[in-house]
């Protein structure tokens, strides 16, 4: 395969679209056997991974096809079990690409370390305090973690915050700790512990906490796309968009669905790359609420040309070093399927598939309504567990969308006539 653009893709076998994407990401014999045979994960390594293991798990890995991002194509691996995500992607994908498909950007791979100080008399002269004695503070942090100055620079720079709390106001420091392609949660950490001392006899007060945040506000990655009004399906379906966009902007609870059809497209490629979702989740979530209202993390508008353009910034605190990235070896094969060399890189086409993503559903929600195409993929998954055979899949399926049954009852009823 010499481009993601694959029309009928999805009729291959399991077999064939494997061998198409190793082609196309120059994967080795092996390397495609950590995805496609059972088990890649052994035991002894998942026994290195976490406590009291007793097994290991699995869920599809698929891939979303027709990516261009800033002129690179791109096939992305995505592990999901939910239907209809990886099609949405793919189909979302190849719209944009109309247009030029998406372009991107990253501020950088700052993360935030956290030190808490309560019980300063003065919180204000301590802040300032702080900040005068600033290179002294990030000259301690440095020295915990040399090889990461070296690459990188370490410890950049820092704020100082006041809060008020139910215990009192808070003196909070933040190290901003450029950690280069790591998501760095360690090293920001060991730092926060380095200078934790240091602040207390600047400031006289006691240090509690001295951790990382998963709001990773300087850590930010962008992204664009427009979508012309052909491609979308007309102008009216450009409104809708905008409309159910102006809707989530509105309301929390919209938002809140909304943003998780987001995360259906983020997640399931921080999954297939070894990356921590749960870190991703906090951070977006928070960003959303970052003006004291919880709200929608994408934009939609329409142009002059009565396009629709769509732009998305997301708080990305990802890495290829360390962690399950470079343990799980389906995680390594994952990354070489997407053809990722930095954190970010990789933090960029989350951003651009969070976006595609998004697009998908608003424009399921604008027109035909979100159950039309996913139902269909729901009703193979019902048919499969009714007991349905590879042969007897696409029969029952149409006799269920047909009838507007979607059940396993029913999907049994129609096994048992056949």
């Amino acid at each position: 395969m010499k481009t993601n653009q694959y029309p009928g893709f999805h009729k291959l076998s399991v077999q064939e679209r494997a061998a198409e994407a190793a082609e196309f990401s120059g994967l080795t014999e092996e390397e495609l056997g950590c995805l496609t045979n059972p088990g890649a994960l052994s035991l002894e390594t998942a026994n290195h991974v976490i406590e009291n293991v007793i097994g290991t798990y699995q869920l599809p890995i698929g891939v979303a096809m027709n990516f261009l991002i800033n002129s690179k194509e791109y096939i992305i691996p995505m592990v999901v079990e939910e239907a209809s995500v990886v099609a949405a992607a793919s189909n979302a994908a190849k719209m944009a690409r109309e247009a030029g498909g998406f372009t991107t950007s990253y501020t950088g791979n700052i993360m935030i370390a956290q030190v808490q100080c309560i019980g300063v008399a003065n919180p204000f002269f301590a802040r300032q305090t702080i900040l005068h004695h600033k290179q002294e503070i990030l000259d301690i942090a440095n020295a915990k973690d040399p090889v990461l100055v070296k690459i990188t620079g370490g410890a950049k720079d820092l704020e100082v915050r006041i809060l008020d709390s139910q215990i009192g106001p808070m003196v909070v420091t933040h190290l901003l700790v450029d950690t280069g392609d790591a998501m760095g949660a360690n090293a920001v950490n060991t730092m926060a512990e380095a200078v934790a001392p240091t602040i207390e006899q600047l400031t006289g007060g006691t240090v509690k906490l001295r951790i990382l945040s998963n709001l990773a506000d300087h850590r930010l990655a962008r992204a664009t796309a427009k979508f012309t009004k052909e491609a979308v399906g007309g102008e009216d379906v450009v409104d809708g968009v905008v409309a159910a966009y102006a809707f989530a902007a509105a309301d929390p609870y919209r938002a809140s669905t909304s943003n998780k059809g987001i995360m259906n497209g983020i997640d399931p490629v921080i999954v297939a790359t070894g990356n921590d979702w749960r870190g991703i989740e906090a951070g977006v979530h928070s960003y959303c609420a970052r003006s004291g209202r919880y709200t929608s993390l994408t934009r939609w508008e329409k142009d002059a040309n009565g396009d629709l353009t769509g732009s998305v910034e997301l708080p990305t605190p990802v890495g290829l070093v360390g962690g399950a990235t470079k343990i799980h070896p389906a995680a390594q094969a994952c990354v070489k399927l997407l053809g990722v060399t930095t954190a970010a890189e990789l933090a960029q086409v989350i951003a651009a598939v969070g976006l595609a993503q998004n697009f998908a559903a608003l424009r399921a929600l604008a027109t035909d309504g979100i159950q039309k195409g996913h139902m269909k993929l729901h009703a193979r998954n019902l048919a499969t567990v009714a007991g349905a055979t590879e042969g007897q899949l696409d029969e029952v399926v149409a006799k269920m969308i047909s009838a507007q049954n979607i059940s396993v009852e029913y999907a049994k009823e129609i096994l048992s006539s056949l």
